[in-house]
């Protein structure tokens, strides 16, 4: 029996209603006819949103309190994707897959940690990962760690020489994903497609993508509020609501030239006979507030920042049409391989939810996870001078069909631990919650903090302990 091939492509920083067929005024012809075809899920939530502890999760299927990348493989940090991890790639090579991986990695330690002029030039929070162990299976290599020139990236094949593209990253690296799939026609291949916009800065979109959108007739979400607009990670804001509107051009200008590039994948898979013996799944690793709750960036646990899109075709296997299954990062791995026939490693620690999605139900725990850590060295230094563990800051929540509810600790050694819990029936956009100091004074709020505790503790993720 043919092997099928595998396609996962995300995007950095894509929100889950920045969409044409949920926010019609995002122009995505392709994706939206791809959907048509293929299952979806509106309720599909990003396990930490931050791009380094997402593709930990992503790859390796364990939390990111199991494997230790708490924050952004930076600069000052020793945060990185582990040599002994059990990756997805590495199983897919044993497998007899051909194996790629090309765009953003941003799971290797910055070799600025280590020199100051590495021969590769990397710069900032950039690496060479050289072919090795660290590459964790991937046959084909055409990535770097972390840069944001979007229109001059560059990216780093066998040897420390950089190559550099004379066009959008996005549209570089469609070509080389192209090239690799001609180039695997002997047996079946597992390509991850890493593009990094419409991640900031978001000027660095070709005009022929933002001219699409016009500032005046944007419309953001109701729970767009303030005339500054805050980041959670450190990063600059913005400043006023014409900056904002000027952004949103651009971000959704960029999803506009995204979809282009992905109709032109599932355009050569056609032709070359490819697209249903591929499975191919659409995704993201986090979202983007774009004004909602008065931020940009990602970090915080409202939906904008929590909530990725999630569409996946396989034709003979899976269902078309949305099913709004809660399926968080970890679940991903364990996933496609039940979809492919293929046995999970014992080190996974997401759901195998395949069996749902096949025969079209839910399953009787119907929820999703999310957390979120210290990510910035201003705080790490406060948690280093009071002894803390830095794992036991930030926030968790717990996410259902009716409800959210959330833990926060803060990002500092002494803050006060703080209950959140949204109404999501009849507060979808998440702009009056309540919120206490004591979650035992609400019978839902206890019922929930219940369950999200009984899971942090499942995963080692302790939290609500002092």
């Amino acid at each position: 029996m043919q092997k099928p091939n595998l396609l996962v492509v995300f995007a950095d920083q894509w929100r889950g209603t920045a969409v044409g067929f949920r926010d019609e005024q995002v122009l995505t012809p392709n994706i939206d006819k791809f959907t048509e075809t293929s299952f979806y899920t509106e309720e599909a939530v990003t396990g930490c949103p931050l791009c380094s502890p997402y593709r930990g999760e992503l790859l390796t299927g364990r939390h990111t309190a199991s494997t230790g990348i708490f924050g952004n493989c930076m600069t000052g940090y020793t945060f990185a994707l582990s040599e002994d991890e059990i990756c997805i790639s590495d199983i897919l090579k044993k497998e007899g897959y051909r194996t790629g991986y090309i765009g953003k990695w941003h799971l290797d330690m910055p070799e600025r940690n280590f020199c100051v002029n590495p021969l590769s030039g990397a710069e900032d929070w950039d690496a060479y990962t050289p072919p090795g162990k660290k590459r964790h299976g991937f046959d084909y290599w055409y990535a770097y760690n972390a840069s944001n020139d979007h229109l001059h990236q560059h990216y780093w094949h066998n040897t420390v020489e950089k190559i550099y593209a004379s066009e959008w990253s996005p549209i570089h690296e469609t070509g080389k994903a192209i090239d690799f799939i001609e180039k695997s026609s002997n047996g079946p291949f597992a390509l991850f497609l890493s593009w990094n916009p419409p991640h900031p800065p978001f000027s660095k979109v070709p005009k022929e993508y933002s001219s699409l959108y016009k500032e005046g007739e944007i419309r953001f979400r109701q729970n767009v509020q303030g005339t500054r607009f805050d980041n959670q990670t450190g990063e600059l804001g913005i400043e006023n609501e014409k900056k904002l509107r000027e952004a949103a051009c651009q971000y959704f200008g960029a999803v506009s030239g995204l979809d282009e590039q992905f109709g032109r994948l599932l355009d050569y898979l056609q032709k070359k006979d490819l697209l249903d013996n591929t499975i191919i799944l659409l995704t993201a690793d986090h979202g983007e507030h774009l004004g909602s709750h008065g931020y940009v960036g990602k970090h915080t646990w409202f939906e904008e920042s929590i909530g990725v899109p999630f569409i996946l075709r396989y034709p003979s296997k899976v269902p078309k049409g949305k099913n709004n299954i809660f399926i968080q990062t970890v679940d991903i791995f364990p996933t496609l391989f039940g979809i492919m026939g293929l046995s999970t490693p014992d080190t996974v620690q997401g759901r195998d939810l395949s069996k749902y999605i096949k025969n079209g139900v839910k399953p009787d725990q119907n929820r999703a996870f999310s957390s979120a850590y210290i990510s910035r060295d201003i705080f790490l230094e406060a948690y280093k001078k009071a002894g803390k563990e830095l794992q036991k800051s930030g926030w968790r929540c717990i996410k259902t069909p009716e409800y959210k509810y959330v833990i926060e600790k803060g990002y500092m050694p002494d803050c006060q631990v703080r209950y959140w819990l949204y109404d999501r029936e009849n507060d979808p956009y998440e702009m009056h919650p309540v919120m206490a100091v004591n979650f035992e004074q609400d019978k839902i709020m206890k019922k929930l903090h219940e369950q999200l505790c009984g899971y942090l503790e499942e995963i080692g993720d302790m939290i609500y302990l002092t």
